[in-house]
Protein backbone atom coordinates (compact mmCIF):
# COMPACT_ATOMS: atom_id res chain seq x y z
CA UNK A 1 0.00 0.00 0.00
CA UNK A 2 1.52 3.51 -1.03
CA UNK A 3 2.03 5.87 1.99
CA UNK A 4 0.08 9.51 0.85
CA UNK A 5 3.45 11.12 0.24
CA UNK A 6 4.46 7.97 -2.60
CA UNK A 7 0.73 8.25 -3.86
CA UNK A 8 0.55 11.84 -4.36
CA UNK A 9 4.22 11.58 -5.99
CA UNK A 10 3.37 9.43 -8.19
CA UNK A 11 0.16 11.48 -9.40
CA UNK A 12 2.07 14.83 -9.64
CA UNK A 13 4.23 12.75 -11.82
CA UNK A 14 4.17 14.97 -15.57
CA UNK A 15 0.95 16.79 -14.34
CA UNK A 16 0.59 20.56 -15.15
CA UNK A 17 -1.86 21.60 -12.63
CA UNK A 18 -4.15 20.14 -9.93
CA UNK A 19 -6.96 22.46 -8.77
CA UNK A 20 -6.78 22.13 -5.69
CA UNK A 21 -3.81 20.05 -4.22
CA UNK A 22 -5.20 20.50 -0.88
CA UNK A 23 -8.14 18.81 -1.92
CA UNK A 24 -7.02 15.74 -3.57
CA UNK A 25 -4.75 15.12 -0.64
CA UNK A 26 -7.86 15.43 1.80
CA UNK A 27 -9.50 13.69 -0.69
CA UNK A 28 -6.88 10.85 -0.36
CA UNK A 29 -6.82 10.72 3.69
CA UNK A 30 -10.82 9.47 3.05
CA UNK A 31 -8.32 6.07 2.91
CA UNK A 32 -11.50 5.11 0.04
CA UNK A 33 -11.43 4.38 -3.59
CA UNK A 34 -11.97 7.80 -5.54
CA UNK A 35 -14.22 7.95 -8.86
CA UNK A 36 -11.29 9.01 -11.45
CA UNK A 37 -13.30 10.37 -14.43
CA UNK A 38 -11.48 11.14 -18.23
CA UNK A 39 -13.78 11.92 -20.72
CA UNK A 40 -13.03 10.71 -24.63
CA UNK A 41 -15.02 11.99 -27.41
CA UNK A 42 -14.77 8.95 -30.27
CA UNK A 43 -14.27 11.38 -33.08
CA UNK A 44 -11.96 9.22 -34.73
CA UNK A 45 -11.53 5.22 -34.68
CA UNK A 46 -7.79 5.06 -33.52
CA UNK A 47 -6.12 6.18 -30.50
CA UNK A 48 -2.41 8.02 -30.73
CA UNK A 49 0.15 8.27 -27.85
CA UNK A 50 -0.68 11.79 -27.23
CA UNK A 51 -4.18 10.17 -25.59
CA UNK A 52 -2.61 8.07 -24.17
CA UNK A 53 -0.77 10.40 -21.66
CA UNK A 54 -4.34 10.81 -19.83
CA UNK A 55 -4.56 6.97 -19.82
CA UNK A 56 -1.42 6.52 -18.12
CA UNK A 57 -1.87 8.63 -15.37
CA UNK A 58 -5.62 6.67 -14.81
CA UNK A 59 -3.59 3.60 -15.25
CA UNK A 60 -1.29 4.74 -12.61
CA UNK A 61 -4.87 6.01 -10.40
CA UNK A 62 -5.91 2.50 -10.23
CA UNK A 63 -2.71 0.89 -9.32
CA UNK A 64 -2.91 3.36 -6.05
CA UNK A 65 -6.42 1.43 -5.49
CA UNK A 66 -9.14 3.70 -7.42
CA UNK A 67 -11.88 3.54 -9.42
CA UNK A 68 -11.55 4.63 -13.43
CA UNK A 69 -14.64 6.05 -15.03
CA UNK A 70 -13.77 6.18 -18.53
CA UNK A 71 -16.25 8.34 -20.06
CA UNK A 72 -17.24 7.78 -23.41
CA UNK A 73 -18.91 10.81 -24.86
CA UNK A 74 -21.32 9.77 -27.27
CA UNK A 75 -23.67 12.44 -26.44
CA UNK A 76 -21.09 15.22 -26.70
CA UNK A 77 -19.46 13.63 -29.61
CA UNK A 78 -22.56 14.79 -31.44
CA UNK A 79 -22.19 18.11 -30.64
CA UNK A 80 -18.62 18.40 -30.99
CA UNK A 81 -16.03 19.77 -28.99
CA UNK A 82 -15.30 23.36 -29.75
CA UNK A 83 -12.00 23.58 -27.47
CA UNK A 84 -9.48 25.32 -29.75
CA UNK A 85 -11.99 25.04 -32.91
CA UNK A 86 -11.84 28.40 -34.96
CA UNK A 87 -15.00 27.28 -36.61
CA UNK A 88 -17.86 25.41 -35.73
CA UNK A 89 -16.89 21.80 -35.80
CA UNK A 90 -19.45 19.28 -37.89
CA UNK A 91 -21.37 16.95 -35.52
CA UNK A 92 -20.87 13.28 -35.69
CA UNK A 93 -23.89 10.99 -36.66
CA UNK A 94 -24.66 8.37 -33.63
CA UNK A 95 -23.50 5.42 -35.81
CA UNK A 96 -20.23 6.99 -36.14
CA UNK A 97 -20.06 7.46 -32.66
CA UNK A 98 -20.92 4.43 -31.88
CA UNK A 99 -18.42 2.58 -34.10
CA UNK A 100 -15.41 4.55 -33.25
CA UNK A 101 -16.16 3.98 -29.26
CA UNK A 102 -16.09 0.04 -29.86
CA UNK A 103 -12.38 0.51 -31.05
CA UNK A 104 -11.62 3.25 -28.49
CA UNK A 105 -12.66 0.46 -25.88
CA UNK A 106 -10.55 -2.10 -27.46
CA UNK A 107 -7.52 -0.15 -27.53
CA UNK A 108 -7.77 1.26 -23.71
CA UNK A 109 -7.72 -1.65 -22.59
CA UNK A 110 -4.21 -2.60 -23.87
CA UNK A 111 -3.07 0.11 -21.23
CA UNK A 112 -6.43 0.21 -18.14
CA UNK A 113 -7.08 -2.44 -15.81
CA UNK A 114 -10.75 -3.98 -16.92
CA UNK A 115 -11.46 -5.16 -13.20
CA UNK A 116 -11.05 -1.18 -12.56
CA UNK A 117 -12.58 0.28 -15.24
CA UNK A 118 -16.25 1.27 -15.81
CA UNK A 119 -16.95 2.07 -18.85
CA UNK A 120 -20.05 4.68 -18.98
CA UNK A 121 -21.25 6.38 -22.16
CA UNK A 122 -23.26 9.82 -21.25
CA UNK A 123 -26.00 9.24 -23.53
CA UNK A 124 -27.05 7.65 -20.64
CA UNK A 125 -28.33 10.15 -18.26
CA UNK A 126 -28.28 12.52 -20.73
CA UNK A 127 -30.66 11.26 -23.47
CA UNK A 128 -33.13 10.96 -19.94
CA UNK A 129 -32.69 14.87 -18.94
CA UNK A 130 -35.10 16.05 -21.01
CA UNK A 131 -36.08 19.57 -22.75
CA UNK A 132 -36.91 20.88 -19.37
CA UNK A 133 -33.53 19.73 -17.81
CA UNK A 134 -31.55 20.91 -20.34
CA UNK A 135 -33.36 24.31 -20.57
CA UNK A 136 -32.44 24.62 -16.15
CA UNK A 137 -28.62 23.23 -16.53
CA UNK A 138 -28.48 26.11 -19.69
CA UNK A 139 -29.95 28.03 -17.09
CA UNK A 140 -27.04 28.09 -14.41
CA UNK A 141 -23.90 29.43 -16.46
CA UNK A 142 -23.92 32.71 -18.15
CA UNK A 143 -23.09 34.06 -21.79
CA UNK A 144 -20.74 36.28 -20.30
CA UNK A 145 -18.92 33.64 -18.61
CA UNK A 146 -18.94 31.79 -21.43
CA UNK A 147 -16.86 34.34 -23.56
CA UNK A 148 -14.35 34.40 -21.00
CA UNK A 149 -13.05 30.70 -22.74
CA UNK A 150 -9.99 31.89 -24.91
CA UNK A 151 -11.42 30.08 -28.30
CA UNK A 152 -14.90 31.37 -27.45
CA UNK A 153 -13.63 35.46 -27.25
CA UNK A 154 -11.45 35.20 -30.17
CA UNK A 155 -14.17 34.04 -32.52
CA UNK A 156 -16.71 36.31 -31.57
CA UNK A 157 -13.68 39.21 -31.50
CA UNK A 158 -13.14 38.49 -34.86
CA UNK A 159 -17.12 37.98 -35.58
CA UNK A 160 -16.65 34.66 -36.74
CA UNK A 161 -20.01 32.22 -36.02
CA UNK A 162 -20.29 30.73 -32.57
CA UNK A 163 -23.71 28.04 -32.81
CA UNK A 164 -25.89 28.26 -29.75
CA UNK A 165 -24.94 23.96 -29.13
CA UNK A 166 -21.91 24.88 -29.11
CA UNK A 167 -22.31 26.54 -25.51
CA UNK A 168 -23.66 23.02 -24.28
CA UNK A 169 -21.06 21.50 -24.91
CA UNK A 170 -18.80 22.62 -21.48
CA UNK A 171 -22.09 22.46 -19.77
CA UNK A 172 -23.02 19.04 -20.96
CA UNK A 173 -19.28 17.83 -19.79
CA UNK A 174 -19.73 19.59 -16.77
CA UNK A 175 -23.08 17.54 -16.08
CA UNK A 176 -20.95 14.13 -16.50
CA UNK A 177 -19.32 15.14 -13.61
CA UNK A 178 -22.67 15.27 -11.22
CA UNK A 179 -24.33 12.04 -13.04
CA UNK A 180 -21.15 10.25 -12.15
CA UNK A 181 -20.09 11.96 -8.48
CA UNK A 182 -16.89 12.33 -9.51
CA UNK A 183 -13.57 12.57 -7.31
CA UNK A 184 -11.15 13.83 -9.84
CA UNK A 185 -11.87 14.27 -13.52
CA UNK A 186 -8.36 14.40 -15.93
CA UNK A 187 -7.72 16.42 -19.16
CA UNK A 188 -5.76 18.24 -21.24
CA UNK A 189 -4.40 21.28 -20.61
CA UNK A 190 -6.96 23.02 -22.89
CA UNK A 191 -9.86 21.51 -21.31
CA UNK A 192 -9.41 22.84 -18.27
CA UNK A 193 -12.68 25.28 -18.93
CA UNK A 194 -14.82 22.17 -19.23
CA UNK A 195 -13.16 20.30 -16.23
CA UNK A 196 -13.63 23.74 -14.49
CA UNK A 197 -17.42 23.50 -15.22
CA UNK A 198 -17.41 20.04 -13.58
CA UNK A 199 -16.57 21.50 -10.48
CA UNK A 200 -19.15 24.68 -10.81
CA UNK A 201 -22.00 22.75 -11.28
CA UNK A 202 -21.50 19.62 -8.43
CA UNK A 203 -21.18 22.30 -5.99
CA UNK A 204 -24.62 23.62 -7.25
CA UNK A 205 -25.98 20.22 -6.95
CA UNK A 206 -24.98 20.06 -3.45
CA UNK A 207 -22.17 17.92 -4.41
CA UNK A 208 -18.52 18.20 -2.98
CA UNK A 209 -16.93 19.68 -6.28
CA UNK A 210 -14.30 17.59 -7.90
CA UNK A 211 -10.62 17.82 -8.45
CA UNK A 212 -9.44 18.95 -11.84
CA UNK A 213 -5.91 17.62 -12.96
CA UNK A 214 -4.57 18.81 -16.17
CA UNK A 215 -1.83 17.04 -18.30
CA UNK A 216 0.66 18.79 -20.98
CA UNK A 217 -0.21 18.48 -24.84
CA UNK A 218 2.30 16.11 -26.37
CA UNK A 219 4.42 17.34 -29.34
CA UNK A 220 4.12 15.03 -32.07
CA UNK A 221 6.83 13.82 -34.34
CA UNK A 222 7.52 17.09 -35.77
CA UNK A 223 8.70 18.32 -32.13
CA UNK A 224 6.59 21.73 -31.92
CA UNK A 225 3.00 21.21 -32.79
CA UNK A 226 1.37 18.35 -30.98
CA UNK A 227 0.71 15.19 -31.75
CA UNK A 228 -2.56 14.85 -34.67
CA UNK A 229 -3.71 12.06 -36.86
CA UNK A 230 -4.41 14.87 -39.11
CA UNK A 231 -1.25 16.63 -38.85
CA UNK A 232 0.60 13.15 -39.77
CA UNK A 233 2.86 13.77 -36.55
CA UNK A 234 1.46 11.09 -34.49
CA UNK A 235 2.27 7.48 -33.44
CA UNK A 236 -0.75 5.21 -33.58
CA UNK A 237 -1.54 2.53 -30.48
CA UNK A 238 -2.47 0.33 -33.50
CA UNK A 239 0.49 1.06 -35.58
CA UNK A 240 2.78 -2.12 -36.83
CA UNK A 241 5.18 -2.79 -34.71
CA UNK A 242 8.05 -2.22 -37.36
CA UNK A 243 6.38 1.37 -37.71
CA UNK A 244 5.74 2.53 -34.03
CA UNK A 245 9.60 1.31 -33.93
CA UNK A 246 10.36 3.49 -36.60
CA UNK A 247 8.20 6.60 -35.75
CA UNK A 248 9.87 6.55 -32.07
CA UNK A 249 13.25 6.50 -33.02
CA UNK A 250 12.79 9.27 -34.88
CA UNK A 251 11.20 11.20 -32.04
CA UNK A 252 13.80 14.77 -31.78
CA UNK A 253 16.65 14.30 -29.12
CA UNK A 254 15.89 17.08 -27.06
CA UNK A 255 11.95 15.84 -26.63
CA UNK A 256 12.84 11.89 -26.04
CA UNK A 257 13.10 12.27 -22.20
CA UNK A 258 9.09 14.31 -22.38
CA UNK A 259 8.39 11.13 -23.75
CA UNK A 260 9.67 8.87 -21.11
CA UNK A 261 7.82 10.82 -18.69
CA UNK A 262 4.75 11.19 -19.68
CA UNK A 263 4.48 7.72 -21.72
CA UNK A 264 6.60 5.02 -19.70
CA UNK A 265 6.00 3.28 -17.15
CA UNK A 266 9.46 3.21 -15.83
CA UNK A 267 9.74 5.12 -12.14
CA UNK A 268 11.49 8.34 -12.58
CA UNK A 269 14.40 7.01 -11.19
CA UNK A 270 15.19 4.51 -13.84
CA UNK A 271 14.73 7.11 -16.30
CA UNK A 272 17.06 9.93 -14.60
CA UNK A 273 19.70 6.66 -15.26
CA UNK A 274 18.94 6.05 -18.21
CA UNK A 275 19.30 9.90 -19.16
CA UNK A 276 22.96 10.02 -17.25
CA UNK A 277 23.81 7.04 -19.21
CA UNK A 278 22.76 8.13 -22.75
CA UNK A 279 24.22 11.76 -22.13
CA UNK A 280 27.85 9.67 -20.89
CA UNK A 281 27.95 7.34 -23.54
CA UNK A 282 27.16 9.83 -26.37
CA UNK A 283 24.03 7.78 -27.54
CA UNK A 284 20.80 9.70 -28.23
CA UNK A 285 19.52 6.23 -29.68
CA UNK A 286 19.67 3.80 -26.77
CA UNK A 287 16.97 5.00 -24.85
CA UNK A 288 14.33 5.80 -28.18
CA UNK A 289 15.52 1.69 -28.42
CA UNK A 290 14.10 1.14 -24.58
CA UNK A 291 11.40 3.17 -24.89
CA UNK A 292 10.31 1.38 -28.04
CA UNK A 293 10.60 -1.93 -26.92
CA UNK A 294 8.68 -1.14 -23.66
CA UNK A 295 6.02 0.54 -25.65
CA UNK A 296 5.51 -1.59 -28.58
CA UNK A 297 5.82 -4.62 -25.93
CA UNK A 298 2.63 -2.87 -24.09
CA UNK A 299 0.59 -2.34 -27.12
CA UNK A 300 1.64 -5.72 -28.97
CA UNK A 301 3.93 -8.10 -27.25
CA UNK A 302 7.54 -9.47 -26.32
CA UNK A 303 7.91 -10.81 -29.87
CA UNK A 304 7.01 -8.15 -32.10
CA UNK A 305 9.00 -5.77 -29.68
CA UNK A 306 11.87 -8.06 -30.80
CA UNK A 307 11.19 -8.53 -34.26
CA UNK A 308 10.19 -4.71 -34.52
CA UNK A 309 13.76 -3.44 -35.90
CA UNK A 310 14.05 -5.61 -38.51
CA UNK A 311 10.40 -5.33 -39.93
CA UNK A 312 10.65 -1.45 -39.28
CA UNK A 313 10.45 -1.09 -43.65
CA UNK A 314 13.23 0.58 -46.03
CA UNK A 315 13.87 2.86 -43.52
CA UNK A 316 16.62 1.45 -41.01
CA UNK A 317 16.43 3.20 -37.60
CA UNK A 318 19.63 5.36 -36.80
CA UNK A 319 22.26 3.32 -34.60
CA UNK A 320 20.78 0.17 -35.64
CA UNK A 321 22.70 -2.59 -37.40
CA UNK A 322 20.31 -4.48 -40.02
CA UNK A 323 21.32 -8.31 -41.00
CA UNK A 324 22.67 -8.97 -44.20
CA UNK A 325 24.71 -5.73 -44.61
CA UNK A 326 26.21 -4.86 -48.13
CA UNK A 327 29.86 -5.26 -48.18
CA UNK A 328 32.05 -2.11 -49.51
CA UNK A 329 35.80 -1.92 -49.31
CA UNK A 330 37.19 1.41 -50.49
CA UNK A 331 40.89 2.73 -50.87
CA UNK A 332 42.92 5.09 -48.34
CA UNK A 333 45.71 5.44 -50.28
CA UNK A 334 49.02 7.06 -49.88
CA UNK A 335 48.18 8.36 -46.52
CA UNK A 336 47.00 5.14 -45.08
CA UNK A 337 43.21 6.77 -43.65
CA UNK A 338 40.28 8.37 -44.62
CA UNK A 339 38.58 11.01 -43.03
CA UNK A 340 34.71 9.57 -42.40
CA UNK A 341 33.49 12.44 -44.98
CA UNK A 342 35.61 11.15 -47.43
CA UNK A 343 34.24 7.14 -46.23
CA UNK A 344 30.91 8.35 -46.89
CA UNK A 345 31.37 9.60 -50.57
CA UNK A 346 33.46 6.51 -51.53
CA UNK A 347 31.53 4.09 -50.08
CA UNK A 348 29.05 5.38 -51.98
CA UNK A 349 26.70 6.48 -48.96
CA UNK A 350 25.58 10.06 -50.32
CA UNK A 351 26.14 11.39 -53.59
CA UNK A 352 28.57 13.71 -53.34
CA UNK A 353 30.88 16.02 -51.02
CA UNK A 354 28.08 18.48 -50.19
CA UNK A 355 25.60 15.85 -49.03
CA UNK A 356 28.50 14.49 -46.54
CA UNK A 357 28.67 17.80 -45.07
CA UNK A 358 24.84 17.89 -45.27
CA UNK A 359 24.11 14.20 -43.46
CA UNK A 360 27.49 14.91 -41.16
CA UNK A 361 25.55 18.31 -39.94
CA UNK A 362 22.24 16.71 -39.09
CA UNK A 363 23.55 14.33 -36.98
CA UNK A 364 22.44 11.17 -38.76
CA UNK A 365 25.98 9.79 -39.89
CA UNK A 366 26.57 6.91 -37.30
CA UNK A 367 29.34 4.13 -37.17
CA UNK A 368 29.56 0.81 -35.79
CA UNK A 369 25.50 1.84 -34.11
CA UNK A 370 26.83 4.78 -32.61
CA UNK A 371 27.29 8.87 -33.78
CA UNK A 372 29.98 9.68 -35.30
CA UNK A 373 32.57 12.22 -34.35
CA UNK A 374 33.06 14.61 -37.06
CA UNK A 375 36.49 14.41 -36.90
CA UNK A 376 36.42 10.81 -37.29
CA UNK A 377 39.86 9.14 -39.32
CA UNK A 378 39.09 5.50 -40.28
CA UNK A 379 42.70 3.83 -41.01
CA UNK A 380 43.80 0.83 -43.59
CA UNK A 381 42.54 -2.19 -42.13
CA UNK A 382 39.25 -1.33 -40.19
CA UNK A 383 36.14 -2.80 -41.02
CA UNK A 384 33.14 -0.20 -39.64
CA UNK A 385 29.45 -0.69 -40.06
CA UNK A 386 28.74 3.05 -41.60
CA UNK A 387 25.39 4.65 -41.70
CA UNK A 388 24.07 7.94 -43.49
CA UNK A 389 20.38 9.11 -42.76
CA UNK A 390 17.86 6.28 -42.51
CA UNK A 391 18.86 4.56 -46.06
CA UNK A 392 22.23 4.30 -46.35
CA UNK A 393 24.29 1.81 -44.50
CA UNK A 394 26.98 -0.55 -45.50
CA UNK A 395 29.98 -2.87 -43.66
CA UNK A 396 32.59 -0.53 -44.93
CA UNK A 397 36.10 -1.84 -45.15
CA UNK A 398 39.52 0.05 -45.42
CA UNK A 399 42.17 -0.80 -47.41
Amino acid sequence: MATLEDALALIKRGTDEIISEDELVEKLKEGRPLRIKAGFDPTAPDLHFGHTVLINKLRQFQELGHEVLFLIGDFTGMIGDPTGKSATRPPLTREDVASNAVSYKEQVFKILDPAKTRVVFNSEWMDKLGADDMIRLAGQYTVARMLERDDFSKRYSSQQPIAIHEFLYPLVQGYDSVALEADVELGGTDQKFNLLMGRTLQKQHGQAPQVCITLPILEGLDGVQKMSKSLGNYIGVNDAPGEMYRKILSVPDDLVWRYFELLSARPMSEINALREQAAQDNDPQGPKKALAEELITRFHDAAAAEAAPRSAGNQIALGEIPDNLPEVTVEAGEAGELHILQVLRLAELVKNGKAAKDVMGRGAVYVDGKPADPGLMLARGETRVVQAGKKNIARVTIS
